[in-house]
């Protein structure tokens, strides 16, 4: 039997109900003897620009709905990350 595909909400709903031992932990990595205390949370403020983007690459986000800014960003992080 095809399992039904769940929404976004629906997702969310059900990871906040799982119990910690309902959670499969097989393809993280193990973070071993990491020193927690050094370890600082990625804090990265946003900073408001104006840029010029070609008509076609703006629609092309656009059409993905809701956060295309967001995704903008993250393209560009990513180039950033392997450049």
């Amino acid at each position: 039997m095809k399992e039904k595909k769940l929404d976004i909400k629906q997702q969310l709903e059900a990871v906040k109900n799982m119990k910690d031992s309902e959670i499969d932990y097989s393809d993280s990595s193990d973070m071993g003897d990491a020193d927690w205390a050094k370890f600082k949370p990625f804090t990265n403020t946003k900073k408001s620009v104006t840029i010029r983007l070609d008509s076609d690459i703006i629609e092309y986000f656009k059409s993905m709905g809701k956060g295309y800014q967001t995704k903008i960003n993250a393209v560009l992080r990513e180039y950033k990350r392997h450049h």
